[in-house]
């Protein structure tokens, strides 16, 4: 991570190859970029991955945030390993983003929620792809653990969930209504609080019925739930087939969702044995604050100067994000391990 000079911009140079090295640094650089009015150019885009360079979901992510501010962006093609943008004036309004493929609408929505969140005027959003995709928020997540949060930060979001899409066909399609807000206000979440409620939906579209129950057994036995906590729902409105199981718990200051989605090949039974496991280790950590929801609250929490909250053992994905913020963002982030899986995660403004 660097500044270089080219032409009459100074531009923030970033590896995208830099530890976990993924989507997440492009997305993270793109709402920052588009935040401050910082350009920048991206090198090694996804080179530890299989297929690196730009897929067709971190395509839609650029092309949404180029036109959101007007920006002027070079090397926006599929496979391409090296990206400038230089954004302009973010402008709320409404907007259509359609990723073509069962590529996230989680991951392209975090790439210009961040902006406007405090911008002029509210903004409509409609996302279509994947809505329930391995490696990336579902709409459940969003729904029910991240945007209460943006909220309690002074912004209106909502998304409804309009289609369901999983992964490989896609052909989902969310709505966002966003009530943006002049400034953030810092988030603090040190305590979980008292469980008030848990529930575990095994969702199952074009699929037997039998690898919901099967996922629900599971479930039940692993973490003594009763069966009133547990529901079967078969998706009609999905163009693909797909299975994914959410367990959340919701607490009195906070809510997470955790999931397992099913594959090809993988019997239900694991499936849900690795959405226990998570759940499992959430608990005895004591916790209010899960791997992938860390991740998320990251930037909100830099662009309002200030918050804090404990969480498991700090992600490749966690770090990496922070390297990033830190090139954009005149905050400092720290990391503190207070006991054997329970971290602290600061963030003060400079």
């Amino acid at each position: 991570m660097g500044t270089g000079e080219t032409g009459e911009d100074w531009m923030i140079v970033i590896d995208g190859s830099r530890g976990e090295g993924g989507g997440q640094v492009l997305r993270t650089s793109l709402a920052l970029s588009l935040v401050t009015g910082q350009p920048f150019r991206i090198k090694n885009i996804r080179a530890g991955r299989p297929k690196p360079g730009l897929r067709r979901q971190h395509l839609t992510a650029v092309t949404a945030a180029a036109e959101i501010c007007g920006a002027r962006v070079e090397g926006v093609r599929l496979g391409s390993q090296l990206l400038e943008f230089r954004p302009r004036s973010v402008k709320a309004g409404n907007y259509h983003f359609d990723i073509g493929t069962a590529g996230s609408c989680a991951l392209v929505l975090q790439t210009v929620l961040p902006p406007l969140l405090t911008a002029a005027s509210p903004s409509k959003l409609l996302l279509e792809g994947g809505t329930h995709n391995p490696g990336a928020p579902p709409f459940d997540f969003l729904h029910n653990a991240f945007l209460p949060l943006i909220r309690r930060m002074g912004p209106n979001v909502s998304a409804t969930l309009q289609r369901t899409g999983f992964y490989p066909a896609g052909g989902g399609r969310i709505s966002v209504s966003i009530e943006p807000s002049c400034r953030l206000a810092r988030l603090d979440l040190l305590e979980r609080g008292a469980i008030v409620e848990r529930s575990a939906r095994a969702v199952v579209a074009r699929l037997p019925r039998s690898i919901a129950e099967r996922e629900l057994t599971v479930v039940r036995d692993a973490l003594n739930w009763d069966e009133t906590c547990c529901e079967v729902v078969e998706e009609t409105s999905s163009p693909g087939s797909g299975n994914i199981i959410m367990l959340e718990i919701a607490s009195k200051h906070v809510t997470e969702v955790f999931t397992g989605f099913g594959q090809k090949g993988v019997r239900a039974e694991w499936v849900a044995e690795s959405a226990v496991r998570e759940v499992q280790r959430y608990l005895a950590a004591g916790v209010p604050v899960g791997s992938h929801l860390a991740d998320q609250l990251l930037v909100p929490m830099a662009l309002a100067g200030g918050g804090c909250f404990r969480t498991l053992a700090p992600t490749r994905h966690l770090m990496t994000n922070i390297d990033v913020i830190r090139g954009f963002l005149p905050v400092e982030i720290s990391v503190k391990q207070l006991a054997e899986n329970d971290w602290e995660v600061r963030v003060i403004g400079r």
